[in-house]
């Protein structure tokens, strides 16, 4: 296994910031120094449209060190902050007549989809672009700021990662997921070749940067295993199998990955294992937590650090027995969620509300 300072990597939370869904108003307070990491998925999209930078500042003042930052390529070979390459539903793209014309329909790994892709837009294209609410029916207080931000590129993250770290006085860091590295890599628009020259350029591409990198495929994370210095996060879910297996009539799926054999092999290019939360608490019939996996046990012994993905407060994505009513965006119990899952011993996790997933970790 590779070694790269994980445990220094794993530093645990300098504050925590509590926040209402409503207003986004945050009240800091100081908490411990270590702990099971929060990444802020996204951002602070509970309270900020995803991937915006006020998502990540948002995320940062509430007090975690770290920001998941999905990547996808334009035509020009930029890097930018969107979940998917398909910005039909977290932008405002629709209603640009100037690029009608531009709506068409792809397969991206397997899917079929239709709307406007990253990949077809130079990145002033973009910047003409305004974001919105991915789902506005679950968040309908976010959509007030429907319009007010730009696609974000990756530098400009790192930008105000490191302005916000000077100005709160602790080291930030992104966790870079390349998304549909096969894809991109077959329309001869690699992602990781951009990832790599970014990081050298921003002086991130050695051992203890703040940075860890992240993708559900695993060919392109044993590529950069080779070119990087920072840690690598092998990303599984509980259905399905990786893109570039199903490319390369690999017949292994995401659970062949998770078995002591797959864990095993993982950890000679990565240090992390980001699994679906449901492959290390799994729900039952009636959608309650059943019991755990030995997931987390198993990673542990193949020398891997675990954070599953992802923790939301609303009941829409709670397990049903934790939910406070039918109603899909109201809050439900979320500490007893992330409590259950901080018992199996994980090492991080991804929030959707830093604010409130720090305060499970530190037990206030």
């Amino acid at each position: 296994m590779r070694k790269r300072m994980v445990v220094a990597l794993l530093s645990g939370l300098a504050l925590v910031g509590v926040a209402s869904p409503s207003s986004g108003a945050v009240e800091v307070t100081r908490s411990g120094d270590s702990g099971p990491v929060v990444v802020g998925h996204r951002g602070a999209p509970g309270y900020r449209p995803e991937h915006t930078l006020a998502s990540y500042e948002l995320a940062f003042r509430q007090g975690v060190n770290w920001v998941d930052v999905d990547l996808v390529p334009t035509k020009d070979g930029q890097l930018v902050a969107r979940h998917e390459n398909e910005i039909g539903g977290t932008t405002d793209v629709a209603r640009h007549p100037e690029f009608a014309s531009r709506k068409t329909t792809k397969v991206i790994d397997g899917v079929s989809l239709t709307g406007w892709f990253t990949e077809d837009f130079t990145l002033a294209e973009l910047k003409t672009l305004r974001a919105t609410e991915r789902i506005p029916d679950v968040r309908p207080h976010n959509t007030i700021y429907n319009g007010r931000w730009q696609i974000a590129t990756y530098q400009e993250v790192l930008d105000l990662t490191r302005r916000l770290g000077r100005e709160l006085h602790r080291t930030l860091g992104t966790y870079p997921e390349v998304k549909h590295s096969t894809y991109f890599s077959s329309i001869g628009n690699p992602t990781e070749p951009k990832l790599v020259a970014l990081l050298n350029r921003n002086g991130l591409n050695r051992p203890n940067a703040p940075v860890v990198i992240q993708s559900f495929e695993v060919s392109n994370l044993k590529a950069l295993s080779k070119q990087v210095r920072v840690p690598l996060l092998q990303l599984t879910s509980a259905t399905g199998a990786p893109a570039d297996f199903v490319a390369k009539g690999d017949k292994r799926t995401y659970a062949d990955l998770v078995t002591p054999a797959g864990l095993k092999e993982i950890s000679t290019y990565a240090d992390y294992l980001g699994p679906d939360k449901n492959q290390i608490i799994p729900r039952d019939a009636a959608g309650n937590l059943a019991a755990p996996t030995t997931l987390v046990r198993d990673a542990h012994h193949a020398g891997l650090k675990v954070a599953p993905y992802t923790f939301r407060n609303e009941n829409s994505f709670l397990p049903a027995n934790l939910r406070s009513s039918a109603d899909p965006a109201e809050w439900g119990d979320i500490f007893a969620e992330e409590s259950a899952f901080l018992a199996t011993g994980i090492d991080g996790f991804f929030a959707d509300q830093p604010d409130t997933a720090l305060l499970a970790v530190s037990g206030a």
